[in-house]
């Protein structure tokens, strides 16, 4: 059956079922006995005007004449044929297989995304996972936040899941037309027991708790399907020969020298992968220094924010806990908003012994009492440069360093972090205590002065922005807010280059994905790039590339 995608339909937030199908019989201009049924594509909401806050609609309606219907709409995007945004696999796996299996280096979204497709097309993939499966990841995970005590292969960034398991869940991203790609990664979250609504949402996201029950549920998939899953199995060498005056990958070594064969490996690394860069560098493969961003979370009462988006509609259940986004454009340095976490907590992000980085998580119900959100700034090249002395590749990655080491010691130990109402980081005054906004970070926070633990610049552009975020979301700029600090792994502080084939300019058969690599910021990019190159290694295996 041909459907029809009606874009930007709105209606006023309390409606029913009947005045839905009417405002389609409107925009259509057909007789209502020609409606013969709908779904609904996507639903977002306008909260321009907060005492008319709209929902707004995209549908896939079925009447009995579309190609009338169709004539009349010719040159309006607002109504036109449905897309097909059903996945189409490139290439399959010829009978009998493959001899050399594909390795996936890094179980995280791009990792679990590539090994799906590879095993669906039925190329049999090895999973490479340093850390831990995701039940006995969380345990240890929770032993910093309880405790103080790290493991620095199974925390927040290392292990199944990838770092995406301790955040919000968010499924939606920046990424220009992630089409039947995007709909492939929605769809295979549902069946693996993501909620059906991320389907339709303009906003879905998971939560933590979801996210670990659908991990489980895409590995049980992979391996049913022949692919294969090693734990505990950091990869600390590549294997690379010289062929005809090219590098050529044979395979990966794995700490305590294990050797695995393979002339495709995707390397689909988290953006804390640090020795595994430090590796990649020696080894000389292709990277560059990239720029991202540093600064601090803030934590405001989520009713305030609630109040300062919705108004009267504050807490409807059509809505549910407001977030934000923001930007600030300073005279030297832009800061916004970053990675909001409605009804969320500011978690313990670190990966190494001595350091201190804060990220967002929240559950899927979002009820937490407090709203939290990074406020950063972008750092370049450049500033590496000016911190660390360091001009290569990994420069960035030192400089990270450099300030998580400084918000240790100003957390003064055990991993707490360094904290500040935001009334004394505007007067440039040490915190001496906590205000009415308790801090949701365990193992706890040490009130002190943030700008210990931040560039002079980051600290000056989060002070011209705040007041400004207070013009937008009246009590943004609250005394007792608090900021805490300091979060510094926004994305990936590299990029490994690669070429259209999706395989690295220097050496044949490496396949860098998703967000380590610099080629997705997020759950939702980094499983859509995770699905680019499966496809691009499926069509070499096949013998297409």
């Amino acid at each position: 059956v041909m459907m029809l995608r009606i874009n930007e339909l709105k209606l006023p937030l309390e409606h029913d079922e009947a005045a839905l199908r009417a405002a389609i019989v409107a925009r259509l201009g057909v007789g209502d006995v020609e409606v013969v049924g709908w779904t609904v594509w996507r639903r977002g909401f306008d909260a321009r005007r907060r005492s008319r806050i709209l929902l707004v609609y995209a549908l896939d309606v079925e009447v009995a004449d579309e190609a009338a219907v169709l004539r009349r709409f010719a040159g309006d995007a607002s109504v036109g044929p449905t897309p097909d945004s059903g996945y189409q696999f490139v290439a399959r796996a010829p009978l009998g297989g493959v001899g050399v299996r594909p390795i996936v280096v890094g179980a995280g979204p791009c990792g679990l995304l590539a090994g799906l497709i590879l095993a669906q097309a039925g190329f049999r993939p090895i999973i490479l996972e340093r850390g831990r499966i995701v039940r006995q990841r969380t345990k240890d995970t929770w032993a910093l936040w309880r405790r103080g005590v790290l493991d620095p292969d199974s925390n927040v960034q290392f292990g199944e899941g990838g770092a995406g398991t301790f955040s919000d869940g968010k499924l939606y991203s920046g990424i220009k037309d992630p089409g039947f790609r995007g709909r492939k990664v929605l769809t295979e979250f549902v069946a693996a027991g993501a909620p059906e609504e991320i389907l339709w949402s303009s906003k879905p996201h998971v939560g933590t708790f979801r996210l670990v029950t659908m991990v489980e549920s895409l590995r049980a998939q992979i391996e049913s399907l022949g692919g294969s899953y090693r734990f505990e199995a950091k990869v600390d060498d590549l294997i690379i020969e010289e062929d005809a005056g090219e590098r050529v990958l044979r395979g990966v070594r794995l700490e305590g020298g294990e050797e695995i064969a393979s002339d495709h490996v995707v390397l689909a690394l988290g953006h804390s992968a640090r020795e595994t860069f430090t590796m990649l560098a020696k080894r000389n493969v292709a990277m560059e220094a990239k720029a991202f961003a540093i600064g601090v979370r803030i934590e405001h009462p989520q009713s305030l924010i609630d109040r300062a988006r919705f108004g009267d509609f504050a807490k409807h259940p059509k809505l549910g806990p407001a977030d934000y986004k923001l930007v600030h454009h300073g005279d030297t340095r832009s800061s916004w908003s970053f990675c909001m976490c409605p009804g969320g907590t500011v978690v313990a992000a670190t990966s190494e012994e001595g350091r201190v980085v804060t990220n967002g998580m929240s559950q899927y119900q979002r009820a937490e009492r407090n709203a939290n959100a990074g406020i950063v700034v972008g750092v370049t090249e450049a500033d590496y440069r000016a911190v660390t002395n360091e001009t290569g590749p990994l420069a960035g990655m030192a400089f990270q360093r450099h300030w998580e080491s400084l918000a240790f010691q100003a957390g003064e130990g055990g991993y707490r972090a360094p904290a500040q109402r935001v009334e004394d980081f505007l007067a440039g005054r040490a915190s001496t205590r906590i205000g009415d906004v308790p801090p949701s970070y365990k193992p706890g926070v040490t009130p002190t002065d943030l700008a210990r633990c931040l560039p002079e610049y980051a600290v000056a552009a989060i002070r011209a922005a705040l007041p400004a975020f207070d013009r937008q979301i009246k009590g943004f700029a609250m005394a007792d807010a608090l900021l805490t600090g300091v979060e510094t792994r926004t994305s990936s502080p590299i990029r490994l280059t690669r070429g259209e084939d999706f395989q690295s300019v220097n050496t044949r058969g490496l396949y860098p994905a998703g967000e380590g690599a610099g080629f997705a910021g997020g759950i939702y990019s980094a499983a859509v790039d995770g699905i680019r190159v499966a496809e691009a290694v499926s069509l070499s295996l096949a013998g297409h590339g």
